[in-house]
């Protein structure tokens, strides 16, 4: 295709470090990543109050960061801007913000913990919340999907997973949306200098309500994944408190919001695309894997993690020298033309379709991607086949966060009576 001028010349980075462009349409955003596709190699985006840093925008680029973190490091932060020394230390390293043995250790107390027979249980529990929530959704008739439908999967999962009682998970909902709701989304001076405060008071009071929990199932274990990881005995070692609420608040972040958000995409796109719905009807089971791995590569419900480059390294002709922060945009390397024909087409039939929604490869892969698929699957089987259908109403409510593909809200309607 024919790509648009570069707006700044010499300098196609610049356009990402502008404040409102990521309140631009995703058109715009997706034709600026084209560009920056085109660029002979790696390209410099200016940050106003940081350093800058260097953007990885092609498929092949990312993975190659993905699995090197000796050279491309998470410490000290994947998130733009990087988390401050003090909320490390009060909140404890996330999974996502450590490298070598400190994450593989930690990595490997969470995967012992996700037993094959936590995970059937897991798998059976999201049929039966699947089919609840959309038998809620025929009786009730709301029109806002993102909280009657797409909210409501992946929190009901976790928290049954994780054996969260019954009477805290309104109250866990609600912190999540107060401590992710402004995540890389950008703000006057006044809401900057208010809203930190109040997201942080959300993580600080869901980590000290899941520690309480903790401490209980170490005394009285069941049969759930907060008992298998405070009690877990890897190498010696189990979730202490603050591990144990950093996770938490990892899994509820990173597994409720981006699953959340494909699903909301996903029915956003097959409304948008009758003729890959209708082919997704025809017959479900046979292209429903696909179709679920397209709407994650279309949507990409994480845009862009950062790295710090701990080891000089050279890539496209471009030497990273040790200090260089460097950004991998998973948003346009599920674009990249020279891995997808037709990027911006919405195909469920796509193959192959090594899309890196749940990251490039290598020790950080997410840890939850089977089950976001088996949500997102279940979910829209109950959605489609039932014999009422819905579709979506109008364009999704975007955040305009430059971290992940977030939904406000989307409206929905029945297509039968």
């Amino acid at each position: 295709m024919t790509l648009p001028a570069l707006r700044h010349g010499t300098d196609p980075g610049r356009e990402l470090a502008e404040p409102g462009f990521w309140q631009q349409p995703p058109a715009h955003r997706l034709a600026a990543f084209a560009r920056l596709r085109a660029a002979e190699g790696p390209v410099f985006v200016p940050e106003g109050s940081g350093p800058g840093h260097w953007a990885l925008v092609r498929h092949a680029q990312v993975q190659e960061a993905s699995r090197l973190p000796k050279v491309f490091a998470s410490a000290p932060g994947v998130t733009t801007p990087e988390p401050a020394r003090w909320v490390r230390a009060l909140f404890g390293d996330s999974m996502v913000n450590l490298d070598g043995p400190d994450h593989a250790q930690l990595r490997k107390i969470v995967q012992r913990a996700f037993t094959p027979r936590l995970l059937a249980a897991a798998e059976a529990d999201i049929h039966a919340v699947a089919a609840r929530i959309v038998d809620d959704v025929l009786a009730e008739r709301p029109d806002e999907f993102v909280s009657a439908v797409a909210s409501r999967l992946p929190l009901e999962v976790i928290c049954n997973m994780m054996g969260i009682p019954e009477h805290y998970r309104a109250e866990i909902a609600d912190r999540v949306n107060h401590a992710s709701e402004n995540i890389g989304v950008e703000r006057g001076l006044a809401s900057r200098l208010r809203m930190p405060g109040r997201g942080l008071r959300a993580l600080a009071r869901m980590q000290r309500m899941v520690a309480g929990i903790g401490r209980e199932r170490r005394k009285h274990p069941t049969d759930d994944l907060i008992s298998a990881l405070v009690c877990a005995n890897v190498d010696g070692q189990a979730l202490g408190a603050r591990q144990l609420g950093a996770f938490f608040s990892l899994l509820m972040v990173a597994g409720v919001e981006t699953t959340r958000n494909a699903i909301t995409h996903g029915l956003s796109l097959l409304t948008d695309h009758p003729d890959q719905r209708d082919l997704l009807l025809s017959d479900f089971e046979k292209y429903a894997d696909g179709a679920v791995d397209e709407m994650i590569r279309h949507s990409t419900p994480i845009i862009q993690f950062r790295r710090t480059v701990a080891a000089g390294h050279t890539m496209d002709g471009h030497v990273f020298r040790p200090g260089d922060k460097v950004v991998l945009y998973y948003a346009s390397a599920n674009r990249d033309e020279a891995v997808f024909p037709a990027p911006d087409a919405f195909v469920i039939t796509r193959s192959p379709n090594p899309h890196l929604g749940f990251g490039g490869g290598g020790p950080h892969f997410c840890l939850g991607a089977h089950l976001a698929r088996v949500e997102m699957k279940a979910l829209f089987r109950e959605l489609l086949t039932r014999p009422v259908g819905l579709r979506a109403v109008g364009l999704p409510d975007l955040a305009g966060s430059n971290f992940d593909n977030r939904v406000r809200s989307l409206k929905f309607a029945f297509e039968g009576p």
